[in-house]
C-alpha cells in the first residue's frame, strides 16, 4: 500500500513594512483553510513569512531590529495560525525570525504536525549575503548581519508517516545539503525562500534566478530521491522584485506543481512516499555505490585548493 502525503506549496506574495502580523497572520490562514479544503495533511508556507524581508535595511543598533523576531513558537501573534492547523487537522512548516533567550539570531523553520504541536526546527546553515553596511547597493542584503549560521546541521524527523527534513533558502543552492539529509533516508525535504531577483555581485545572473531556483532543486530530489518543496515569497515587496515560481518536485527531479502568479497562491500535489525508493535503491543506492574514502576534501577542505596535478601511478 502506498504511502501518500497531500502536500500544499503556500506561496505568499509581498509583505510590505506596513503590515502587521495580524495582516500576514489572517493570510496564512486563509491559505492554510484552501489547503485543508483540498485534502492536504501539510501546508508549507516560506522563509521569513511574518514580517517583511528586514534585512534590506540596516540598523546601526541591531535591537532595534528585535521586533522582526519571535522569542517563543507559538508566539502570540501566530497562535491562532497553531488553533487552525488543530482544529483543521493539518501539520504545516512555518520560517521565521527567532531570537532566543540568550540573545542569538537566527533564521529559523518549524514543523508542526495535525495536532498544532512543534516536532521540528532546523536553524538555517548556509548564510548568504554581508555583514556590514555597503552604502553603494540599491539594496542590502544584510542576513549575514541579522543572524548567526546553525551549527546543529541537518536534522530529518520523522513526520506525516515520513522522513521529513528542512531547509531555508540558500541552503538550497548546497549539495551538501541534501545529501546530509539523504544520508538519513529522508523522503521530503521543505524549503521556504526570499530570493531578490536583482543580484547586485553579479547581474549577469539575474536573468537565470528562476532557472537556478529549479535546476537545484530538481537535482537535489533527484540526486537524493526525494520530493522537495520550495516555497517563496515573492513579488514587489518595499521595492525589491522578487522571485516567485514555487514548486513541488519528485524523486524523479520532475516538477509536478508550479506556481502562476507572485501572489498569495497555493499548489497542491499528492506525493507518493514510496516513489523514493525508485531511486534510493537503484541510481542512488548509496550503501551500494558511495565511495567516502573518496570524498575526504568534502568535509576537511572549506576554500578551492589545488595540490597540482595528481600522481600518475603505473
Amino acid at each position: 500500500m502506498s504511502r501518500i502525503i497531500t502536500v500544499g506549496a503556500a506561496q505568499l506574495g509581498p509583505v510590505q513594512l506596513s503590515h502587521s502580523r495580524t495582516d500576514v497572520v489572517a493570510r496564512l490562514m486563509a491559505l492554510m483553510n484552501q489547503a485543508a479544503d483540498r485534502g492536504c495533511d501539510l501546508v508549507v508556507f516560506p522563509e521569513l513569512a511574518l514580517t517583511t524581508f528586514f534585512p534590506r535595511w540596516f540598523l546601526d543598533d541591531i535591537s532595534e531590529a528585535d521586533h522582526f523576531y519571535e522569542t517563543e513558537m507559538p508566539s502570540p501573534a501566530v497562535q491562532s495560525l497553531f488553533q487552525c492547523a488543530k482544529d483543521r487537522s493539518i501539520g504545516f512548516s512555518l520560517g521565521y525570525a527567532e531570537l532566543t533567550t540568550d540573545g542569538h539570531r537566527f533564521n529559523t523553520q518549524v514543523l508542526v504536525d495535525k495536532t498544532g504541536s512543534v516536532v521540528g526546527k532546523y536553524r538555517k546553515v548556509h548564510i548568504p549575503g554581508h555583514a556590514s553596511n555597503e552604502p553603494g547597493r540599491p539594496f542590502q542584503h544584510l542576513e549575514r548581519y541579522y543572524f548567526e549560521p546553525s551549527d546543529e546541521g541537518f536534522g530529518v524527523w520523522h513526520a506525516f508517516d515520513a522522513k521529513v527534513g528542512m531547509m531555508i533558502c540558500n541552503d538550497r543552492r548546497w549539495p551538501e545539503t541534501y545529501r546530509e539529509m539523504g544520508l538519513q533516508g529522508v523522503e521530503m525535504i521543505l524549503c521556504g525562500y526570499n530570493t531578490p531577483i536583482h543580484y547586485v555581485p553579479d547581474p549577469s545572473q539575474d536573468i537565470l534566478q528562476g532557472f537556478h531556483n529549479a535546476l537545484v532543486m530538481q537535482a537535489g530530489a533527484y540526486q537524493n530521491g526525494t520530493w522537495v518543496v520550495g516555497v517563496a515569497k515573492g513579488g514587489v515587496e518595499e521595492g525589491v522584485d522578487s522571485l516567485a515560481q514555487s514548486a513541488i518536485i519528485a524523486p524523479s527531479g520532475q516538477i509536478v506543481a508550479q506556481t502562476l502568479t507572485t501572489d498569495d497562491e497555493l499548489i497542491v500535489a499528492s506525493c507518493d512516499l514510496d516513489w523514493c525508493k525508485r531511486y534510493k535503491e537503484t541510481l542512488f543506492d548509496f550503501d551500494k555505490y558511495r565511495r567516502p574514502e573518496l570524498y575526504k576534501r568534502h568535509v576537511e577542505q572549506r576554500g578551492v585548493k589545488w595540490d597540482g596535478n595528481p600522481t600518475v601511478r603505473p
